[in-house]
């Protein structure tokens, strides 16, 4: 069982869940603009440690070290859209499906067909 698959049953678990033991079920009980609001602040927080990365590098290629700031806020960017994704019934797992089948296809073209 992949990450995605765990995660993905682990919050539909969480619906039926109590939210005062729960944070997921907990943000499921706010609604989706309660989710929505977590998406757009875990993404400021990835887009600021993005550049605190890029600023450590200024003027050279960038690393290719490990990030561990970058990478937590990236993680909880995820997390946050998953449970957006369960919240709505769509099953994350449709959202690699996608990916995969944009292999071997040019971004300009891929971004045409839409």
């Amino acid at each position: 069982m992949t990450t995605i698959s765990k995660l993905t049953q682990i919050l539909q678990e969480r619906k039926t869940a109590d939210p005062q033991n729960s944070y997921v079920s907990s943000l499921y009980s706010e609604g989706l603009e309660k989710i929505l609001a977590k998406i757009s602040e875990e993404s400021a927080e990835t887009l600021e440690a993005a550049r605190e990365v890029a600023n450590i590098n200024t003027g050279s290629a960038l690393e290719s070290r490990r990030n561990p700031h970058l990478i937590h806020e990236v993680a909880d960017l995820w997390f946050h859209t998953m449970v957006m994704l369960v919240h709505l019934n769509q099953d994350p797992k449709w959202v690699l499906e996608e990916l995969e089948s944009r292999f071997g296809i040019s971004g300009h073209a891929e971004k045409a067909h839409r």
